[in-house]
């Protein structure tokens, strides 16, 4: 960028002393009707938005850059900007255009970047919106998390990387704050949106300083969060980048909510990505579990219903009211008249964001009014429920708000304007000073008729016209052709291509009081317009409680309907460990299957803690692992689940080891990412989680493989993890005669000649085979290839039977029975280890030993 020198432009000077104080972000510069960019910024948008990028002359000995976006369209601009992971910094003209002798004042009243998004064109209705920060601190990590466009800021700490990145999954953060010298893990290195902050940012005593000035409060412990020094910090900088970008005060972050990782249901990254629920695997929304269940009528229900969903309560009492109050929605459809209202309420989370933030415009004004008239209907049909569920803690805040509805009704057109900028969006009647300037301003539509017609008769010219522009006002037209016949008293005005305008002192003296008029009633506006959100704003704590309830009812209403709709039932929440569900089905699967979907029992407990399931490629192993795991979630959601009954006990995670994937910009191939994720389960199950092992041991040898998933299955059922344990190898079917609490439980299938036929049911004991040369021939291998396989297959097949005898005393197993002979040497060694001893290592070097032997 080019220097500011004594040669620069005035403009162009004071546009480089704004910039260097915004180095890292676009300028948008206002210049009259356009944002402009200069130098590296015009080059740098020009590329991102495809616009042109022109020339300003010179300054300072060198060609200008430039490109420019019209001020009315910039919302457009901005939300691809952001999209791309760019801030931009907005800098307006305050200053008057008239008094002042060199550049008008500018100054940036507002950066826009990707987590301080507040206005509704930048946003997506139905996801948050996150600004994140987090922060180490001795042996914890600290996080907070701040969506501007609602006021809703919540802390976090966690005693481990690990688990902070899981959390940081979990909330899917548009911007992250963090310090400049911390060094990432690559999960975390490759999000979009960091922004380095300096280290000295990060203090434990400056935190807490701005967090008791946000508050207004002189120590932290009414919010129960003051011995977490880590969130703090994390809190108190995201608290001071967010005022910073927005140039203002947020009076709507009042409260600071405060997570307990214990209170929830822990789901690590990986499994949160099997489980789909509301991102797919391929990262969009299609066939998740939120895209099944968000029926919401308003935005702030979807957003607040996609947080549910992400983290389920360990919290029973919470769960069990939420399971009641869906309930007794569902007594005589109650849902249906409320959902029925409530589509009228809008989003009122994200308009009183931007009434605390004093950049509300007119339509969001009118969809509060609005929202507010549907408050004591809704008031009306909540309290026509039962009591004794979740549902009472909302019947306070569900209330009617009279006098601001009241003002708000006379105050507000019924179909307003989108900007304030020309006025016409208060009622007429509501202010006697701006309807006696409107009348003025107004009045001139009949005073110029009459002028015009005056001024024909009195000069004979029939086409004479009167007219008005914003840049020179009122004035008098004439043909060319008719110019030279003006009175003498015509005062030339402006000159063009066919027509000479005039302008003559009767006129121009009616201009200046009908301009001023203008202008009295526009300012009249404004001020009132101020006014309504002060009288907002002195009741914003209350009307954010309300969206707050409003939003929960919604969610609350959603599981009711979704219940009816798709025939779900309310799980009972048992005190035991385990989990038993009769006729479980996958809500995602069976929403979008055109054919019917078998159901499928599961029962697991203390006593019957592990099930290897067996069964053909494509029968169904993952889906029914993963129904099994979505439902035990919906239940710890208070939702009902896609059952004929169900049993959830209490569970502290959820672990899935489900598909394959490579991990390429991370440099780690698709069995490191399967070991890595098998790993984590290992060091952080408990007798309490719910765990989904899906093929492991695919991505090496045979031997390597069955030796891990073997060691693996083993640990599990000793910690006595509910455990669904899915495989091919056959050998893990001995497992039961080796570990109590396991079981053999497989897919069924049907063969017709080469055909197979799945069937999709769970039966107990283990699969007869994998048909894997069916299933291929399903996929369309080449017929020469299946043809071959078989022949190859019976040749091995073969080869195994005619293997010779043993030496006396030796048994003599195929390799595809390992671990499944008995008396076998390998198991007896194995049984006679402590449980610590056996590692996949260990496990390992007995195979190949015994390998040797075969």
């Amino acid at each position: 960028m080019a220097t500011n020198t004594p040669a620069h432009t005035p403009m162009i000077a004071q546009y480089l002393k704004i910039k260097r104080d915004h180095p890292d972000v676009l300028l948008f510069y206002r210049m009259g009707d356009f944002y402009e960019l200069f130098f590296d910024d015009a080059k740098r948008a020009a590329a991102l938005l495809d616009i042109t990028l022109t020339q300003r002359g010179k300054s300072g000995g060198q060609t200008t850059p430039m490109a420019g976006i019209p001020y009315h369209s910039a919302e457009g601009y901005l939300a691809r900007l952001v999209a791309a992971g760019e801030s931009v910094a907005i800098c307006e003209q305050i200053g008057d255009p008239h008094a002042s002798k060199g550049p008008m004042e500018r100054r940036v009243v507002r950066i826009v970047t990707p987590g301080t998004l507040h206005d509704e064109a930048l946003l997506d209705a139905r996801q948050d919106n996150l600004l994140a920060a987090i922060a180490p601190y001795k042996d914890a990590w600290g996080l907070a998390w701040l969506e501007l466009s609602s006021g809703r800021f919540s802390v976090l700490e966690v005693a481990s990387e690990a688990e902070m990145l899981a959390e940081l999954t979990r909330l899917s953060p548009a911007e992250l704050i963090l310090p400049e010298t911390l060094e990432l893990p690559d999960e975390l290195a490759r999000h979009r949106g960091l922004r380095r902050q300096g280290e000295w940012l990060f203090d434990r005593e400056s935190a807490t300083r701005t967090l008791c000035r946000q508050f207004g409060v002189q120590d932290l412990r009414g919010f129960g969060c003051a011995h977490l020094h880590a969130a703090l910090i994390s809190a108190g900088v995201l608290i001071d980048y967010a005022r910073d970008t927005q140039r203002t005060d947020l009076p709507h972050v009042n409260a600071l909510g405060v997570e307990n990782r214990d209170d929830a249901v822990v789901i690590d990254a990986a499994s949160r990505r099997n489980l789909e629920i509301d991102q797919n695997l391929g990262g969009g929304a299609d066939n998740t579990l939120a895209s099944v269940i968000d029926t919401c009528t308003t935005a702030m229900g979807s957003r607040l219903l996609k947080r549910w969903l992400n983290r389920p309560l360990r919290q029973r009492e919470v769960v069990a009211g939420r399971q009641a109050g869906v309930a007794l929605l569902g007594l005589d459809a109650a849902w249906m008249s409320l959902r029925d209202t409530l589509s009228a309420v809008g989003d009122v989370e994200r308009i009183l964001a931007r009434v605390a933030l004093y950049s509300a415009r007119p339509r969001d004004l009118a969809r509060l009014r609005d929202a507010l008239a549907t408050l004591p209907e809704l008031e009306r049909e909540l309290a026509a429920v039962e009591h004794g569920s979740a549902l009472d803690a909302l019947r306070p805040h569900v209330r009617p708000y009279p006098e601001i509805a009241d003002t708000l009704e006379r105050a507000i057109i019924d179909n307003p304007p989108v900007v304030l900028r020309d006025g016409g969006v208060i009622r007429e009647g509501f202010d006697d000073e701006l309807d006696e300037q409107r009348s003025m301003a107004e009045n001139a539509g009949d005073y110029l008729v009459r002028l015009e017609t005056r001024e024909r008769e009195r000069t004979g010219l029939a086409n004479l016209k009167v007219g008005y522009n914003r840049v020179h006002g009122y004035y008098i037209e004439l043909p060319r052709a008719q110019a030279r016949d003006a009175p003498a008293d015509y005062i030339r005005r402006q000159t063009l291509k066919n027509a000479e305008r005039f302008i003559i002192p009767e006129l121009k003296e009616f201009e200046d009081k009908a301009l001023s008029a203008k202008s009295r009633a526009l300012a009249r506006e404004r001020h009132l317009y101020e006014q309504l959100l002060e009288t907002l704003n002195a009741e914003l704590d209350a009307l954010q409680t309300s969206s707050r309830a409003l939003a929960e009812l919604d969610v609350l209403c959603t599981f009711a309907e979704r219940a009816e709709a798709l025939d779900w039932v309310r799980p009972t929440l048992a005190e035991r460990t385990g989990l038993t569900i009769h006729g479980g089905r996958h809500p995602v699967v069976e929403h979008v299957s055109d054919e019917p979907f078998v159901p499928n029992d599961v029962a697991l407990d203390t006593a019957r803690h592990m099930l290897v399931i067996t069964g053909p490629n494509m029968g169904g192993k993952s889906t029914y692992m993963r129904q099994t795991a979505l439902i035990a979630l919906l239940a710890h959601c208070g939702s009902f689940v896609p059952a004929d009954a169900a049993d959830i006990g209490p569970l502290d995670r959820i672990f899935t080891r489900i598909g394959s994937s490579d991990d390429l910009a991370g440099g780690r191939s698709t069995f490191m990412v399967e070991m890595t994720e098998t790993a984590n389960i290992l060091h952080n199950a408990t007798g309490q989680s719910l765990v989904l092992m899906d093929e492991i041991g695919r991505g090496t040898s045979t031997f390597d493989g069955l030796s891990l998933a073997w060691a693996s299955a083993e640990h599990l059922a000793d910690i006595r993890a509910l455990t669904l344990f899915a495989t091919h190898y056959f050998e893990m079917t001995a497992l039961p005669d080796h570990r109590d609490g396991v079981a053999n439980v497989h897919l069924t299938a049907a063969e017709h000649g080469e055909q197979i036929v799945f069937m999709h049911r769970i039966e107990d004991g283990p699969a007869s085979q994998s048909y894997g040369l069916q299933v291929a021939q399903l996929a369309g291998v080449p017929e020469a290839v299946i043809r071959r396989a078989r022949e190859k297959l019976g040749t091995l097949e073969t080869s195994d039977d005619q293997a010779p005898p043993a030496a006396a005393g030796e048994p003599t197993p195929r390799q595809s029975d390992l671990f499944a002979t008995a008396p076998h040497p390998l198991v007896e060694t194995l049984e006679t280890l402590e449980v610590d001893d056996i590692s996949p290592r260990r496990a390992l070097e007995l195979l190949y030993e015994w390998q040797g032997r075969l």
